[in-house]
């Protein structure tokens, strides 16, 4: 039988990348040691893909259409530029490479307006989880294995008038993180994990006048990854897929003909049960069950965690970001991820730069976190995207 000889970059990323909280902080509101930060599978999907929302402190729901909007809120994409009739981008960033060399995230974009009301969209996201030594017990080399998740999405986004949208995605997920020689032979045996999800969104914008100059106010709504429980195994049960609410804002004000200046703010909340307080033999002392369907899951996070009102609203991330933006061509961007330390930790400071030449606009992201051995110190994001097929 093989076993598994598990490096310190994939027992942090397959365990740890949804409970940074757990390595970070040691209490919970209440006083005692239970984690508070809530346990999902495939958290990757969860991870800011492209640069422009990257360097704005990973706030996207509510910014200007492009098609990386099939991952932020694909109801925007029916609001493309008509220079936009097809859009292609895609996006590229070594994850954790504070920590280890060889894990990657990367994200492959496409949007086609049908017509002057309805778009269509397609997007790829695959998470290399970097390479893994197998050794048996004698700890003799028995190969390699390379795991990784994937997603493939599909959507539609249509206007209701000449201000609003609605979009529906469907979306299948693959996560292979274990080699099946690994379980052969034990009362366990592992498989490659599967799931099925839906995501619906909507969209607002209209053009307005502020201190005298004209702006675009808009905001917008994205529910994630509303699906099935994702399982590893026959005899263990399956986790929650990583449902979130994303409600986003934002204003752009043109100063003149060459600058203009947008503020956008995003917050988040997975729709994922919490985690009870249980006592040494499993009896939940505080909270409610965390064992129950996905439809009981969604409605029930609004009012399931241990500490109440005050630990739900701890529960939602904020992301405030800003851009400023020359002759449509050039952009300087700035923003900031805050999440509360019982439930995460992550915050740092993010910046970013876009730059347009004709039907082509490259973007870079960087992560300065605000804690050294943060894992996501020094993340890089690189994105190339190109609108093609558009009257310009």
């Amino acid at each position: 039988m093989k076993i598994l000889y598990s490096k310190a970059s994939f027992v942090f990323t397959i365990l740890l990348l949804p409970l940074f909280a757990i390595a970070q902080t040691g209490a919970n509101t209440n006083g005692s040691n239970y984690p508070n930060a809530i346990p999902t599978g495939v958290p990757f999907l969860n991870i800011s893909p492209n640069s422009r929302s990257g360097g704005m402190g990973e706030a996207g729901v509510a910014l200007s259409p492009d098609v990386n909007d099939n991952y932020w809120n694909p109801s925007k994409l029916a609001f493309l530029d008509d220079s936009a009739k097809n859009s292609v981008a895609l996006s590229y960033s070594p994850w954790l490479r504070h920590l280890v060399p060889d894990v990657s995230l990367s994200y492959l974009s496409f949007a086609h307006k049908l017509d002057n009301r309805n778009t269509i969209g397609a997007s790829l996201r695959y998470f290399d989880l970097g390479t893994i030594q197998l050794t048996d017990l004698q700890q003799n080399n028995q190969g390699t294995f390379r795991p990784s998740e994937f997603s493939f999405d599909v959507s539609f986004a249509r206007k209701f008038g000449n201000n609003f949208s609605l979009g529906l995605t469907a979306r299948y997920i693959h996560s292979s993180l274990s080699d099946q020689s690994f379980a052969t032979g034990t009362s366990q045996d592992t498989k490659a994990g599967n799931a099925f999800a839906a995501d619906v969104s909507m969209y607002h914008t209209s053009k307005v006048q502020q201190f005298g100059k004209d702006a675009t106010f808009s905001y917008g709504v994205n529910i994630s990854n509303i699906g099935t429980k994702i399982s590893y195994s026959d005899v263990i049960p399956g986790y929650f897929l990583p449902t979130n609410l994303k409600i986003g804002a934002a204003n752009t004000i043109v100063i003149d003909n060459l600058n203009q200046i947008t503020v956008a703010l995003d917050l988040n909340k997975l729709l994922v049960p919490t985690p009870p307080i249980r006592d040494i033999n499993g009896n939940i002392i505080k909270g409610h069950d965390d064992n129950v369907s996905v439809p009981a899951g969604i409605f029930g996070s609004f009012g399931d965690a241990p500490g109440g009102f005050s630990e739900e609203i701890k529960e939602i991330s904020f992301s405030p970001g800003v851009e400023y933006m020359y002759d449509q061509q050039f952009a300087i961007r700035a923003g900031y991820f805050y999440e509360n330390a019982d439930k995460g930790g992550r915050n740092y400071l993010t910046l970013g730069l876009g730059l347009k030449y004709s039907m082509y606009r490259f973007d870079f992201a960087y992560i300065a976190a605000s804690q050294q051995n943060s894992p996501l110190a020094n993340t890089l994001r690189f994105t190339l995207a190109v609108n093609f097929g558009g009257t310009r």
